[in-house]
């Protein structure tokens, strides 16, 4: 199922925003870009947890990672306020999906 509330809450901000008929194209426009993702290629990129490009090297691909699983494993934390373990894990498992995924994509 496509996403519609975008074009429409657009649509409906961009005449209000605007007073005329082409503001209403505009939001349109606008909010179609959010329903189809236009957005969403940046926060879809493995290499933004580690905060390196896709000619990085495995090597500096694999400092990067150690370097983030040693600040951010559970087990560092493990006397912290249950809410700090729990962000802990979260961004531990994100950063081993990204490097799962980054290293699947470098094996093709």
């Amino acid at each position: 199922m496509t996403r519609w509330y975008g074009k429409f809450f657009g649509l409906i901000a961009g005449w209000l925003l605007l007073r005329h008929p082409a503001g209403g194209l505009i939001g349109l426009l606008i909010g179609h870009a959010f329903d189809a993702d236009w957005f969403k290629a940046e926060a879809d990129d493995p290499y933004r947890v580690f905060g390196l490009t896709a000619e990085a090297s495995d090597a500096e691909l694999d400092q990067a990672y150690r370097r983030l699983m040693a600040q951010y494993h559970p087990d560092r934390l493990a006397g912290a306020a249950p809410e700090l373990q729990r962000q802990a894990a979260q961004k531990a498992g994100e950063i081993n999906a990204a490097y799962d995924r980054i290293r699947r994509l470098r094996r093709r």
